[in-house]
């Protein structure tokens, strides 16, 4: 029996088996990946000058539907199929053009698979620091079983209210689960590492995305994640929210996020003395921003 035979891997457990049809993930058991290039708009500790080597999957157990990445996420083309063999020798082009870390962006629903190809690479000689960029809509047992192999966690913290994560990323118990993986993944990586250029090696960044009309919620995330971990983690505030055309039947998010909002949480931060933070700067709303999934480097 596969991991993907009656799949419970995320929150959902939809118990589909994956090894003959899709999850609510819009994926089976073989990783899809839309593309794998050095990535330069990660945090500045994660892309630094020469990039981050992001391998982009396909597929989400989230549902946003501000998602910017829809193209991917709803498990339509661009994607390919690719073996655990060649995501291994993806992992090693990116080390070889320069990367500074492998960063499985939304692994979440292949983490099973991905584990042989981490085991692979790092028995090979592969010394990057691998990244799990996710939702945190994710099983504690699941990032257990990734121990010693993910050396940093890219974390979301999307909200602090679980009727708005139904409303906006039908994702039931979001809050409680995605606060519980925080809390397993700061466990594992309990301090941030850099290396003397700066570029972290091990620990967590939690990002939580300003949202238009929510910035009493932002606030109250900042203040959860401060009081939880101290200067353990790294917050990540960002104001990138750009509307994607499809939101006519939520009008209270269809906009960007102003700057007074914006800088009303950067200021309520600074206020609360967090110093181990980023933040956003410049016109970061603008869907240039978003990557063309065109199976680069697949």
């Amino acid at each position: 029996m596969s991991d993907f035979t009656g799949c419970m891997l995320c929150p959902r457990e939809c118990g589909v088996n994956r090894d003959t049809t899709y999850g609510y993930c819009h994926v089976g058991n073989e990783p899809v990946v839309a593309r794998a290039a050095l990535h330069m708009w990660e945090e500045p500790c994660i892309s630094g000058e020469s990039g981050s080597g992001a391998v982009f999957f396909a597929g989400c157990n989230m549902g946003c539907v501000f998602c910017q990445n829809a193209d991917i996420s709803r498990g339509s083309e661009p994607g390919r199929r690719i073996s655990g063999d060649r995501l291994c020798e993806i992992f090693f082009e990116l080390k070889e053009a320069g990367a500074n870390n492998i960063n499985l962006v939304t692994g979440d629903m292949f983490l099973p698979a991905l584990k042989k190809a981490v085991i692979k690479a790092k028995s090979e000689g592969l010394n990057l620091p691998f990244i799990l960029n996710t939702s945190s809509y994710i099983h504690t047992g699941v990032l257990k079983d990734m121990e010693g192999l993910i050396d940093i966690y890219l974390a979301d913290l999307k909200y602090a209210r679980n009727e708005d994560a139904i409303r906006y990323s039908n994702a039931r118990g979001y809050v409680e689960f995605a606060k519980a993986a925080i809390d397993e993944m700061v466990r594992q990586k309990p301090e941030c590492v850099f290396d003397d250029n700066g570029i972290l090696q091990s620990g967590v960044i939690v990002r939580h995305l300003l949202m238009p009309g929510m910035l009493i919620q932002a606030k109250m995330i900042t203040d959860y994640l401060y009081k939880r971990y101290g200067d353990r983690i790294y917050i990540s505030l960002m104001d990138q929210y750009t509307p994607n055309g499809h939101l006519a039947d939520y009008p209270e998010i269809d906009r960007a996020v102003s700057d007074r909002e914006y800088r009303s949480l950067i200021r309520y931060a600074e206020s609360l003395g967090i110093t181990n933070a980023y933040v956003q700067e410049g016109d970061t709303a603008d869907l240039c921003y978003v990557p063309k999934f065109d199976l680069t480097g697949v």
